[in-house]
């Protein structure tokens, strides 16, 4: 399995709430080989793990037990990982790690520590954050608890699990719900770890599932959705962006988007107040649509507002 076109080991960030179904729909991927190569690292935080047991298959597996990954064990999930950075330096090859998170995990501490930490910058591409959400009691972890729907925000895609357990209407509602939250996610569903379709949602209307009195004080999400025109260069917009999320990265819950530049098409992702390094990405995986646009998720932004602020920054105003 390949890692980054840069050299740099890919690291997917699995996460989900308590029993969403993690570990099942990652068993199933090392069933079907579309992990093959990876190095598995299973969080938990029980002092006694036992989800390791069902994960066969993998080319290497590290525990990290009696711990939660975002807070307490960050420190040894960064030494785990330099240790993997450095053992493939000196001959034993890694090109993708997957991290499965805790149920109690928020995933952005993890992505901001891996990206912020200045040896595996160099090593390590958070690729992806996947988060798995139980199609029963999806709505009511959005509704109740701030973690799941932190971890719904952060995703790069959402897969429901449990699909055949739920009737139509309250998935379909499920669907729109998680769609509104995360305009942005790509949706898969899955049964006991295999891929299935999903109904078509469009015509629903999500449902609300503010979190508590500061959830429902905050102003709303929103994804934003910006073209950057062939009239600003690669040099303006990363001082903008560096500026925008200096001062604003509080309300970015995620910015991400496809630029083109001298050096290629280069896809860039950043969580709050921090931007990993920008990757190139093969012509053959870029959507001409989606090149020269990013997109901001977060509170408090509007399209013109941003479009403005930006050209003036560029000296285009």
């Amino acid at each position: 399995m390949a890692g980054a076109p840069d050299g740099r080991i890919r690291l997917t960030v699995l996460g989900g709430f308590l029993g969403s179904g993690k570990s099942t729909w990652l068993r199933h991927r090392l069933h079907e080989g579309t992990l093959e190569g990876a190095h598995i690292i299973l969080n938990e935080i029980a002092e006694a793990p036992v989800d390791h047991v069902m994960l066969r298959g993998s080319a290497g597996l590290s525990i990290m037990a009696g711990g939660c990954a975002c807070c307490a064990s960050l420190d040894r999930l960064v030494a785990l990982l330099r240790g993997i950075a450095d053992r493939r330096v000196s001959g034993k090859r890694v090109d993708r790690i997957v991290l499965e998170t805790s149920g109690v995990a928020d995933p952005a501490p993890i992505v901001g520590a891996l990206r912020d930490d200045p040896v595996l910058t160099h090593h390590v591409l958070v690729s992806e954050v996947i988060v798995t959400v139980d199609a029963l009691h999806g709505l009511d972890q959005l509704a109740s608890e701030p973690l799941g729907r932190a971890q719904v925000q952060l995703a790069d895609r959402l897969v429901i699990t449990k699909v055949d357990a739920s009737e139509m209407a309250p998935l379909r509602a499920t669907l729109a719900t998680l769609r509104a939250v995360n305009p942005t996610a790509v949706l898969s569903g899955s049964v006991h770890g295999s891929p299935v379709a999903l109904p078509d949602f469009a015509d629903v209307a999500p449902l609300s599932v503010a979190v508590g009195m500061e959830a429902a004080a905050a102003q709303p999400i929103a994804a934003v959705k910006l073209a950057l025109g062939g009239d600003i260069d690669w040099t303006a917009f990363t001082l903008w962006l560096s500026a925008l999320l200096h001062a604003r990265g509080a309300d970015v819950l995620r910015v991400k988007g496809v630029v083109r530049t001298p050096a290629g098409r280069l896809l860039f992702q950043g969580v709050r107040h921090t931007v990993q390094s920008p990757e190139i990405l093969p012509d053959e995986t870029s959507d001409v649509d989606d090149v020269d646009s990013v997109v901001v998720i977060g509170r408090g932004f509007n399209l013109r507002a941003l479009q403005q602020s930006l050209r003036a920054f560029a000296g285009l105003a």
